[in-house]
């Protein structure tokens, strides 16, 4: 959530930045909602500095020797008509405010400078790539192809089972699919430091509110019906930044910052996506991620998030798969985003880079909403915490991947040599007789 006191302090500034992403800021009908909500908190006051004189004027009476019950008839009906008015106040004083609310909720984070003008994907600007793409002596197979000639993908058994976009993995590739979950928990947590955390997968609506899920994007969310504050989560992003939901942390406790690391399934209703990347399992209601979040104080934002999207890349280097690095253009960043790199690994069936991991700056902007805070040694004073978080990696995806640039002839897999310790001697998928 945005500074409700920055956005009063210049609110055509902050229309100037969010029209950058595409979004129109009423200016005047803000300074209107929040003038109305100055008024009847002034209303208020005003109501309530009558009610305290009216108070001691039955203390005055008794005072100058009136019957103290008389007094209080006296002076009754005027705190009676003041009690009444003090009621419809805060109806509409309440009121207001949840307007207010809901307005800055639905708000989305300021841009960092650095991030480029831009409509969407097209105008994302490309930093670097990593590695060659494989030239084939073939024509390579799309991952659902290979997947059939393995034995090992079966998108028709998790259509019965449960509906399109669910899939069915077995034998090697189920078991490439578990390796890879292991491989990159082990990089994470012993190369690089974070610390490894088993989350609930149900979360409630505060958590989502927290990191900016709702209200804005409950459509995309699976909501329990038997319960109506429960969520299943999209990501571990949403139960792990909020483990600092409402505290105040020490020196101590932030340290350096904090880094964690969570396997978790996630679950999004892809809303609006309806024939987008419906073959396969690009995009799919049910996928598995290792998340990675980072906690820090905001003079760490910056390099935090270059030592995370590193972090992510590692990962893809280690398993020796061609790769691209973008800035997000200003209408591309998500959300609560102010600042996004995604790593891009190449398919060879689509010929082209596609999303693997998005890393992601949120300055204070979750943290506001959650009030996630901790003390700073210098100044004393209690400020707000900067969240960060990305894939590292989505593990369908990297498993797609890994089928389409490793494979062979005939459709045999010859897999990393970094996974061949998690597979028990497995070096090569082959197909089916």
């Amino acid at each position: 959530m945005l500074n409700l006191q920055l956005v009063r302090k210049d609110p055509e500034a902050i229309a100037r930045q969010l029209a950058r992403r595409g979004v129109a800021f009423d200016v005047s009908a803000f300074l209107a909602l929040d003038g109305r909500r100055k008024q009847a908190d002034v209303r208020t006051q005003s109501l309530q500095a009558e009610r305290n004189a009216a108070s001691r004027k039955i203390g005055e009476l008794v005072g100058d020797g009136m019957d103290a019950g008389a007094a209080r008839d006296s002076v009754g009906p005027v705190l009676e008509r003041i009690a009444s008015q003090l009621d419809q106040q805060a109806a509409e004083s309440g009121e207001l405010q949840q307007q207010l609310e809901a307005l800055m909720m639905g708000l989305p984070n300021l841009l960092a400078a650095e991030v480029p003008d831009g409509k969407g994907e097209e105008d994302n600007r490309e930093l670097h790539r990593w590695g060659e793409p494989r030239s084939f002596a073939f024509a390579p197979l799309d991952h659902v192809e290979l997947g059939e000639k393995l034995g090992g993908i079966d998108l028709a058994a998790a259509t019965r089972l449960t509906g399109s976009r669910f899939v069915v993995l077995s034998g090697g590739v189920a078991r490439l699919h578990r390796a890879l979950i292991q491989f990159m928990l082990d990089v994470h947590v012993a190369r690089h430091g974070y610390l490894e955390l088993n989350v609930p997968y149900i979360v409630n609506a505060e958590s989502l509110r927290g990191t900016g899920q709702l209200p804005k994007f409950e459509e995309d969310l699976f909501k329990l019906d038997h319960h109506q504050d429960f969520y299943l989560i999209p990501t571990a992003e949403v139960p792990v930044t909020n483990l600092v939901r409402g505290r105040i942390l020490t020196p101590e406790e932030l340290g350096e910052g904090l880094g964690f690391v969570c396997h978790s399934p996630c679950f999004r209703s892809e809303a609006g996506s309806h024939g987008q990347d419906t073959r396969g399992m690009i995009r799919q209601h049910q996928f598995e991620k290792v998340e990675l979040v980072r906690i820090v104080s905001a003079r760490q934002s910056d390099s935090a998030l270059e030592q995370l999207t590193g972090h992510a890349e590692t990962i893809l280097q280690l398993l020796e798969l061609p790769y691209r690095k973008v800035l997000l253009c200003a209408g591309d960043v998500g959300f609560g985003s102010c600042k996004t790199y995604d790593l891009e690994v190449w398919l060879p069936s689509q010929r082209r880079y596609r999303e693997i991991s998005s890393c992601s700056n949120f300055s204070d902007f979750q943290a506001r909403r959650m009030q996630a805070r901790w003390r700073n040694p210098d100044t004393g004073k209690v400020e707000l915490l900067h969240t960060l978080n990305g894939s590292g990696l989505a593990v369908g995806r990297t498993l797609v991947a890994i089928l389409e640039n490793c494979q062979e002839a005939g459709g045999e897999v010859e897999l990393p040599a970094v996974l061949h310790p998690y597979l028990g001697g497995l070096t090569r998928l082959l197909p089916l007789e």
